[in-house]
């Protein structure tokens, strides 16, 4: 067995008391799933399909776009909330039965939706009805989900859980948003309609990019590091002041920017507003994380909490780029380069590191938790070798600051080596992630004690 640290017994007795024993049955395949459509994401980009070669507002980018944001991490936080939202209020979730036909309608939707854009840009047949058929099963799919995590986080709405109500009312705005844009694109949505797709997408990106994915990264990484860190919660009160400002910076964008496209006005003032309060956001959140890291009692940091610095790093990479550019009057010239660093450097990151221990967590709960105490068990850490998946990690991170670099000054071809380099990270992350399911990387005494069960690599056993 591998040398326990000092606290090493302590600290994971607290975890197992922190998250308790119910685990989800689903969340492996949805973060299987999610690790998919990453992989689709990351050959588009190895091959050139959208951005930079492409417009940002092109066919092509639109594929690689919602590939990204609802394939990846839509995905991987939906299934991290199934089993995380009932830890964060004490409470079972609404209905367990609910996960996978969630599963199944938003990837069929998804296809729908993806084939539609490819219509669009002339890659298929003109079938752009795909359009709204794959918006209505995304909020079928959606809408399931909102439903059975609103109303368990509902049942007692107190600290990182009300991050995941503000995140999940920003879905809800952002699928409605995306709705009325694919109805639009095939001349079925009115008037109203063809205003909001022609001014409206920036508020669909934000919704979705900042209070959808941001806000619920927020929350849950609040639970997360304290949990796995040993870290009193952060107070209530200083979490608070974070959520407002974060849930102020989605309102004004929502409310301000809908009103400015009713009414042909600029949205400059809204958005410099937006940015402002988004900025206050960053600003509060990275106070409370480091509140977290100097309260912690593990001292040596695990590698998934060593990563998620650099997502945070990424994130106030992203928050000081996107003001820089603001400053110099180049942030449309280079969105596409913000929004990179944002998705990969700060959400997909930080999704990655710790999806990693959280795979490792409930994989050792599922194994060995029903035969705690009766006989001899390895630790979570057993189930990893660190040293040999940190290099993978540090290739992804390196690929993704490589490539904001190759976008902020026009290289595409660099950005593709960038890109593959990211791919090679990810791979070598994921084969990690597959082993640690498989228990390769675990001692044979200990490897299956009598009573435990080997868990399937694609959801858990009952």
């Amino acid at each position: 067995m591998k040398e326990k640290d000092a606290r090493g017994d302590d600290a994971e007795s607290s975890e197992i008391t922190m998250i308790g024993a119910s685990i989800s049955r689903w969340t492996m395949s949805y973060f299987a799933m999610a690790i998919a459509w990453l992989f689709v994401a990351l050959a588009l980009m190895v091959a050139g399909v959208g951005f930079p070669a492409a417009d940002v507002a092109a066919p092509d980018t639109l594929v690689l776009a919602h590939v990204v944001c609802i394939g990846w991490l839509s995905l991987a936080m939906c299934g991290a909330l199934f089993q995380f939202v009932p830890v964060l209020v004490a409470k079972p979730l609404f209905s367990e039965k609910w996960a996978l036909p969630a599963l199944g309608l938003l990837t069929a939707g998804l296809a729908s939706l993806l084939a539609g854009f490819l219509a669009l840009g002339g890659r298929l047949p003109a079938w752009l009805w795909l359009l709204p058929l794959g918006a209505v099963l995304l909020i079928a799919g959606f809408g399931l989900i909102v439903v059975d995590l609103g109303l368990t986080a509902w049942l007692r709405p107190v600290g990182p859980a009300r991050f995941v109500l503000v995140g999940l009312a920003s879905l809800c705005v952002t699928v409605a948003f995306g709705a009325v844009f694919a109805f639009a694109l095939v001349g079925w949505a009115g008037s109203t309609g063809q205003s909001l797709l022609a001014g409206g997408v920036p508020l669909h990106a934000i919704a979705g990019l900042g209070g959808w994915l941001t806000l619920t990264a927020m929350g849950v990484s609040y639970r997360l590091l304290s949990m796995f860190m040993l870290s009193p919660d952060v107070d209530d009160r200083k979490s608070g002041t974070t959520l407002m400002a974060g849930a102020l910076a989605i309102a004004v964008t929502v409310v301000g920017g809908v009103l400015a496209v009713e009414l042909f006005a600029g949205m400059d003032v809204v958005l410099s507003i937006a940015a402002v309060l988004g900025l206050a956001t960053a600003a509060l959140y990275g106070r409370d994380v480091c509140a977290i890291f100097r309260a912690r009692k593990r001292r040596q940091l695990e590698l998934n909490t060593r990563m998620a610095t650099l997502s945070f790093a990424s994130l106030a990479g992203t928050a000081l780029l996107g003001a820089a550019l603001v400053v110099t009057g180049d942030f449309a010239a280079h969105v596409g380069a913000f929004a990179f660093l944002a998705v990969f450097g700060w959400l997909s990151g930080l999704v990655l590191a710790k999806l990693y221990k959280i795979v490792a967590f409930l994989t050792w709960l599922e194994t060995y938790g029903p035969v705690m105490g009766r006989t001899p068990t390895p630790r979570v850490q057993d189930l990893v070798a660190e040293r040999r998946a940190s290099k993978w990690f540090v290739i992804y991170y390196a690929g993704v600051w490589t490539g904001t670099l190759m976008l902020l000054v026009g290289q595409p071809w660099g950005f593709r080596a960038a890109a593959m380099a990211m791919t090679a990270g990810v791979i070598g992350v994921v084969r990690e992630v597959i082993r640690t399911r498989q228990l390769a990387d675990v001692a044979n005494p200990l490897r299956l004690p009598g009573g435990a069960r080997a868990p399937h690599l694609l959801f858990a056993r009952n």
